[in-house]
This record gives structure tokens, sequence and C-alpha cells, in this order.
């Protein structure tokens, strides 16, 4: 599968997985804000693209691998998408 066709699926379906999360479990937006919150302190004052912000909401959902993978994909170092990724379903 070539690169621009992975990239379009994985941001296509955190886009389908954002909406799903955004209906089902709004009131847990403050869980997302401290994903994001900690990708953006590694962009050292940079705010999160949508795709890092749509990755934090599919660690929302409970997919905490899918989460590591979408901010990794983001470029985001492994040692800070983890525990972004952890904190989001809490």
């Amino acid at each position: 599968m070539r690169t621009s066709i992975h990239i379009a699926s994985v941001l296509t379906g955190l886009t389908l997985a954002l909406g799903g999360v955004a209906f089902t479990a709004p009131a847990a937006h403050a869980d997302v804000t401290a994903c994001i919150n900690q990708v953006e302190r590694e962009l050292q004052g940079g705010e999160a693209p949508v795709s890092i912000q749509m990755a934090c909401y599919v660690g929302l959902g409970g997919g905490h691998d899918e989460c590591v993978s979408g901010l990794t994909v983001g470029g985001v170092t492994d040692g800070t998408a983890v525990p972004a990724c952890r904190v989001a379903p809490k």
C-alpha cells in the first residue's frame, strides 16, 4: 500500500472515530485536552495539528495502541505518545 493511501486511510479512520467519540462521550473532553496538552509541551508551545488531536480522541475511546500509532505518525516521540494516550481515557 502506498504511503499516501495509507495516510489517507488512517486520517479517514481517525475522523470517523472522532465523530463517534464526540457523540458518545462529550463529557470526557478534559481528558482529551490532557492528552493534547502533553503533546503540545513536546512541541514546545506549538499547537497540535488536527491529526494529533484526532489520535487523542481515539485514545479517549480506549484505543491506546491506535492513539500511540497516530501520535508517532504525527511526529511525536514514543516517550510522549505513550503517557499522553494513557491519560486520554481517564
